[in-house]
C-alpha cells in the first residue's frame, strides 16, 4: 500500500466510518501531535477522535497528495451540521505507519466573504 493509499485509508475508517478497529495497525504508538488539543501517542488521538467523532463530522476531501514519506489531506469538514472548517493535515510516514501529524484549520469559514470569485475550496 503506497502512503496516500494508507492515509486514504485512515480517513476512510476512522474519520468517515468512525471504525478504529485498525487503528494499531495504521498508527505508531509513539505517533507524535503538532495540534495543540490533541496529546501525543495512539492513546491521545483517541482520546481526541472519540470527542471529535461527537461532533458528527461530515468530510469532502477535495486532495491528497503524497511525496516521499509526508502525504498532505486538504479537506472541507461540517461539524455540528453547521460550521465548515477547511483544513490541510500533514502526515509523516514511517514504517507503512502514520508517525507524525501537523494541520492548518481556517474555522467556521461559511461566515466568510471573497474578495475573489474562486470559492473557498
Amino acid at each position: 500500500m503506497s502512503n496516500k493509499e494508507l492515509v486514504k485509508k485512515f480517513y476512510d475508517d476512522i474519520f468517515i466510518k468512525g471504525d478504529l478497529s485498525n487503528l494499531n495497525s495504521v498508527m505508531k504508538e509513539n505517533y507524535i501531535q503538532h495540534n495543540p488539543d490533541c496529546e501525543d501517542g495512539r492513546k491521545g488521538f483517541v482520546k481526541f477522535i472519540n470527542h471529535f467523532l461527537s461532533l458528527k463530522p461530515t468530510f469532502d476531501i477535495i486532495n491528497i497528495s503524497a511525496d516521499s514519506n509526508m502525504v498532505y489531506v486538504f479537506f472541507k469538514c461540517t461539524v455540528n451540521e453547521k460550521h465548515i472548517n477547511k483544513v490541510c493535515d500533514i502526515y509523516r510516514i514511517e514504517n507503512n505507519m502514520l508517525a507524525e501529524h501537523w494541520d492548518i484549520i481556517e474555522h467556521n469559514v461559511e461566515n466568510k466573504t471573497s474578495n475573489n470569485s474562486n470559492g473557498l475550496f
